[in-house]
């Protein structure tokens, strides 16, 4: 600090410039006035000054403070529950703190001092021999007395545990250290005689010297190894121990000794002489973490709330709290994302890794297939339903699969692969019910070619508009084939007017859409119709490639009874043989059969060619897609890592349908009809399933509580029974034992064949849930001409009925001014004195109104009745 002026220096002390220059005055130190420059040394005689007057002491260094002692004091509030139930108690706390700083060289002064005050202390002082010896044979006596007691005390339990007939040699003092009787009684020990002949030994240094010195010392080294308050040494332990040191009492030196027992007794005596070096090795390793612990994190696609904090080592409600502060509100359970995870796991200040879970799948579809070539092209006929595609097909197979089909539509989707003259096509014939549209979106996206099936006396229907926009969703190129030409109402131009519409413009009007007039019934057009394929197939430049691993998409599933799960696959790449491991969304297994659309057996099948297989471990779901492995352990893992995941989402989604639940109950809508449903393929359970779901309203809904493929069993009978469900089969039926059972439990088994009639008697039954609905009708009206007074009755009215019929069993409403005054029932209904049921209109009569008596002349009575309304959904 440089040389400041008194004024300056009284500013900055804070006190008056005539006060601080008194000061001056009386330390002794010439100032010339308020501006004259005071230097360092000044200051500091002043402080020295101050410090003497105010009966400080003085420092060394009086500018800097020796030490600084802090005080906190924090306050906080817990809550504790009380004795009884749901007493919650709030208790202060007050945590007091104190600490003191001091600097490191004063810390070193004061080690260093404390230090040689040890040093002088351990160090002996030279005593005149005449002194020394009375005073050391006083305490060795003084010592001897004292150990003698102690010896007799402890003598009464221990003989009462341990017997004197035998002794460890480990533990028996050795006989030249042993204090004979004389010498007991005199006072003297060995150590006494020893420190006579050679004078002690400096101050001890380390933990060994004090270890030898405690048994060969046992006067001086107990009061070091002990402390204060504890006077038992080792050394008389051990001259206790030994067999000459006391006599044992009779009888008892034949008692056993156990070598636990002995061992116990034995760690007992030498706990207090171990020396410290030991208890220094047995010192716990653990070192407190300087720095906080940084993890690394690996987040999978979702975690819960609790995988979370596990995986940071910190309990759920930190983790909670840091969602809290980010603005989140999350429970225990919750499951999250993992761009929200890795975010709390930045905020706790650790490091995460992404996890990709379908690395396996990734990693399997990067396998090389080869060099691709050319393949045939795979075509999808879609349509309205009952426009004819299935019989368009058929004249293209030279078959009647049309002719057998279930109320002459198709409900199945079917892949066929059909050999020209003009090459191989591979055909996917999808359902045209409003039913499958999960079925007709599967075929756009596997296939190259849609064939738009369009009846020309029927025009553009709503399945028409729905396979244009799949078509589309796919980026499909469509061939459209106008059919039914042979009918006398056939209008190709209407066809392609509303066609236009939805922006399919063909190639005479300026579009490039290609459009053909065919007739499945005669055959005409059918050639046009496959050149038109084949052209627009080789403008695509289809190729894939034959070589290498099998990858392919699951056309459709079920579960034959002889044969187990059967799935209907079409290979896009890649060659599939029989004995080949394949994988197919969670089921895996190895191809045992594999047959073509015909029912023949064949041993292999390449790019564009429909196939059957047979050695799946369960039924896949239609639209999966399958994939040729290398090995079982493969396909094993990663089928097992898709089923975990599959039940993750559906434990997420019972969850929220369990919340929905809880929600539509205290809203008192809890109509439900519960459905078991058994199809024969996987395809027509789905759309079966999505048709069912999309009948619910909100009064009435329909819960699917099982479906599968196969026919009805046993497990299926009771599931229904145990849910209160609907038993339905589709195209499938029930075995004897299921039959038995549901005519034993009154179980009515319903078969369906057509996907609509059975969807019509689901709405019949929901219907039938639904809540009664009644509206109020008006039939008659009397008017009040007169008030009469009756004993038994009360106030009687005299009325003229003016409309309708007025029935004494139906409920009333009194009107007056046409405002109602009052609604009720009638007490009697009379004509003349004579009590009628009804009274038409034109007639006179008499009422009493039951609970009411202020009818007045020009009222007017309004007769109605309730009734029932058929509801629909």
């Amino acid at each position: 600090m440089t040389d400041v002026t008194v004024k300056q220096f009284a500013t900055v002390v804070g006190i008056p410039v005539d006060r601080l220059l008194e000061q001056f005055a009386e330390a002794g130190i010439t100032v010339a006035g308020v501006e004259a420059t005071i230097t360092e040394k000044q200051k500091v005689d002043l402080l020295t000054h101050l410090r003497k007057s105010h009966g400080g002491r003085l420092a060394q260094n009086a500018t800097e403070p020796r030490k600084i002692t802090l005080k906190r004091k924090t306050h906080s509030e817990i809550r504790m529950v009380g004795a009884s139930a749901g007493q919650v108690k709030t208790v202060s706390i007050e945590v007091r703190k104190k600490r003191t700083y001091v600097k490191r060289s004063l810390m070193g002064e004061e080690t260093a001092r404390s230090t040689e005050v040890e040093i002088r202390a351990e160090t002996p002082v030279p005593v005149p021999q005449e002194i020394e010896e009375p005073r050391r044979d006083k305490a060795a006596e003084e010592e001897a007395r004292r150990q003698a007691a102690e010896e007799e005390a402890r003598r009464q339990p221990a003989e009462s545990l341990v017997g004197s007939g035998s002794v460890d040699p480990a533990t028996r003092a050795p006989a030249d250290q042993t204090p004979t009787a004389a010498q007991r009684r005199d006072g003297t020990t060995d150590a006494d005689l020893r420190a006579k002949r050679s004078p002690p030994p400096a101050a001890t240094t380390t933990d060994a010297k004090a270890t030898k010195k405690r048994p060969e010392a046992p006067g001086r080294g107990a009061g070091k190894a002990r402390g204060p308050g504890k006077t038992e040494s080792a050394g008389p332990r051990r001259d206790g121990a030994s067999g000459d040191a006391r006599p044992s009492r009779p009888g008892r030196g034949d008692a056993p000794d156990t070598s636990g027992r002995s061992d116990r007794r034995r760690s007992r005596k030498t706990k207090s002489a171990k020396p410290a070096a030991s208890a220094a090795l047995q010192r716990h390793g653990f070192a407190k973490p300087t720095a906080p612990m940084v993890r690394d994190v690996m987040l999978p696609e979702t975690i819960s709330v609790t995988d979370l904090a596990q995986k940071m080592s910190v309990k759920a409600t930190e983790v909670i709290k840091t969602f809290l502060k980010m603005g989140l509100m999350v429970t225990i359970n919750q499951v999250i994302d993992q761009d929200t995870a890795a975010l709390a796991v930045e905020e706790m200040g650790h490091t995460y890794k992404l996890l990709k879970e379908n690395a396996l799948e990734e990693a399997l579809a990067a396998e090389s297939g080869g060099e691709a070539l050319p393949r045939p092209p795979v075509v999808t006929i879609m349509g309205h339903v009952d426009h004819g595609k299935t019989s368009l097909l058929d004249h293209i197979r030279r078959t009647r699969v049309a002719a057998g089909e279930a109320g002459g539509i198709t409900q199945h989707i079917g892949a066929y692969h059909v050999r020209t003259p003009k090459g191989v096509v591979t055909f996917l014939d999808t359902p045209g019910h409003a039913a499958f549209t999960a079925m007709r979106s599967r075929g756009a996206k596997a296939t190259d070619v849609v064939v738009l099936v369009v009846a020309a006396d029927d025009g553009v229907m709503p399945q028409t508009l729905e396979a244009i926009q799949h078509a589309r969703a796919a980026n499909v190129p469509i061939v459209v084939a106008v059919n039914k030409m042979d009918k006398t109402a056939a209008d190709p131009e209407r066809v392609k007017s509303e066609l236009s519409v939805q922006g399919v413009i063909s190639e005479e009007w300026g579009g490039d859409t290609l459009i053909s007039y065919v007739s499945a019934k005669s055959g005409t057009g059918i050639d046009q119709l496959l050149d038109q394929i084949l052209v627009q197939s080789e403008v695509l430049e289809l190729r894939a490639p034959v070589d290498g691993p099998a990858k392919g998409v699951v056309i459709e599933s079920r579960l034959d009874k002889g044969r187990g799960p059967v799935a209907t696959i079409l290979v896009q790449s890649g060659t599939l043989r029989k004995g080949d491991m394949i994988l197919s969304g969670t089921e895996y297994g190895r191809v045992r059969a594999m047959l073509n659309e015909a029912g023949q057996g064949v041993s292999e099948a390449g790019p564009s060619i429909p196939v059957e297989i047979v050695g799946l471990s369960g039924t896949p779901k239609a639209g999966d897609e399958m994939i040729a492995v290398a090995d079982e352990r493969k396909a094993r893992e990663i089928a097992l890592f898709r089923q975990g995941k599959q039940r993750e989402a559906q434990s997420t989604k019972q969850a929220v349908n369990l919340e929905d639940v809880f929600g539509q109950f205290e809203a008192g809508q809890t109509n439900v009809l519960n459905v078991v449903l058994k199809a024969d393929v996987q395809g027509s359970a789905e759309a079966i399933v999505d048709a069912l779901n999309r009948l619910s309203t909100d009064e009435v809904r329909v819960k699917i509580v099982a479906s599968g493929v196969g026919g009805i069993n046993e497990s299926d009978v009771n599931l229904a029974k145990t849910s209160n469900a609907t038993l339905i089969g589709f195209n499938v039926r029930a075995d004897s034992v299921a039959k038995k059972l549901a005519d034993e439990e009154g179980l009515k088994l319903r078969y369906y064949s057509v996907i609509y009639e059975l969807i019509d008697d689901i709405k019949h039954a929901m219907v039938g849930m639904l809540k009664p609905e009644f509206k109020e009708q008006i039939i008659g009206l009397a008017e009040v001409r007169g008030v009469f007074r009756s004993p038994k009755f009360g106030v009687a009215a005299g009325c003229m009925v003016v409309d309708g019929v007025v029935r004494r069993s139906s409920p009333i409403r009194v009107l007056r001014d046409n405002v109602v005054v009052f609604e009720g029932a009638l007490d009697s209904l009379r004509r003349f004195k004579d009590d009628v049921s009804e009274v038409r209109a034109g007639t006179e009569c008499g009422m009493g109104v039951r609970n009411y008596n202020d009818i007045r002349e020009g009222d007017h009575i309004e007769v109605y009745e309730r009734v029932q309304v058929t509801r629909t959904l």
